[in-house]
């Protein structure tokens, strides 16, 4: 048994979140050697067990661009014959109609497309501009929809570009707001490089608040550059949004942005809300374990200070 933190509730803070876990996807996505599928699907299991709502399981990319995800298929054909419809509830990613196509024959029912704020990276991560990015997704999404699919929407640079610098607010919520007008359901406002602050958080919401789009269809995604990620959810958290991305472990960068380090830690995420007294439904022991074990497999201790602090080399 672990131990916990003392619970001293905030007033004002929402009585509880979701925790929408990327480890999977986002994680193994930025290593440099290739995890085995069998590894990847007990990750997948394990993240499951041990309470989290929602693992993004893999990304139905090009095996070019990304080879440490080219067993996609395989790794969710697998899964449906262990797992049923709940592997068919697990999220992937599609970058164009092709991935869609992908993940619909496999009778998958939620996906998610991947969008720039910024024209420097959607140029180097989708060959596009910033305005021909949405070309490419409107015929994904409307297939998504037409298909029965939740579709949600990822935007990435939205504090900060390492070529651009300084992303204004305004330009964000025009790509969020792009998004949500092709169907996409829930937008996941992404610190790629992790440089965001707490009043540039709560700046970006409210900006988005006064463009008629409320808390309750955004998502959070901070990285931990600057060990700001947890404040960041503070600020989130005080402007009213419910949904947190995070990696078991804190695996994950971007391969399109070398400054970016790891995720926000599921396990530090998790002793934080513990703390607050709000609820997640996620068993800290049992993600801690599970990132000690998958830091075996990658052979490196995992960059999390909980798993750090609470986790043994025998998981």
């Amino acid at each position: 048994m672990s131990a916990l933190p003392m619970v001293v509730p905030e007033p004002g803070l929402p009585s509880a979140v979701t925790i929408y876990e990327v480890g999977p996807r986002d994680g193994l996505q930025n290593e440099a050697a290739v995890v085995p599928t069998e590894v990847k699907a007990a990750f997948v299991r394990r993240l499951l067990a041990a309470g989290l709502p929602v693992v993004e399981a893999t990304s139905f990319v090009h095996p070019r661009w990304v080879p440490q995800l080219a067993d996609a298929a395989d790794l969710m054909t697998g899964l449906t014959a262990e797992l049923g419809d709940a592997a068919r509830q697990l999220p992937v990613l599609v970058p164009n109609r092709r991935g869609l196509d992908r993940a619909a024959e496999l009778g998958l029912r939620h996906v998610a497309v991947f969008a720039s704020a910024t024209e420097t990276f959607a140029s180097r991560n989708l060959n596009r501009t910033l305005d021909s990015q949405f070309e490419m997704f409107a015929p994904t999404v409307a297939a998504a929809l037409e298909a029965g699919m939740d579709v949600r929407g990822y935007v990435s640079m939205c504090f900060g570009d390492p070529w651009e610098g300084a992303v204004p607010a305004d330009q964000v919520v025009a790509v969020g707001r792009r998004l949500l007008d092709l169907g996409v359901g829930q937008l996941s406002l992404g610190d790629t490089i992790g440089v965001a602050t707490a009043g540039q958080v709560k700046a970006l919401v409210a900006a988005f608040a006064e463009a008629g789009v409320g808390p309750d269809r955004l998502a959070l995604h901070f990285h931990d550059t600057y060990g700001q990620a947890l404040t960041n959810v503070h600020a989130g958290l005080q402007s009213g949004v419910t949904t947190y991305d995070a990696s078991a472990g804190g695996l994950g960068g971007c391969p399109y942005a070398q400054s970016a380090t790891g995720n926000l830690a599921t396990e530090d995420l998790v002793w934080f809300l513990t703390g607050l007294g709000i609820e997640h439904g996620v068993d800290l022991d049992a993600v801690v374990a599970t990132s000690t074990w998958m830091a075996g497999q990658l052979g490196r201790p995992s960059p999390s200070a909980v798993v750090r602090a609470l986790g043994s080399g025998d998981s």
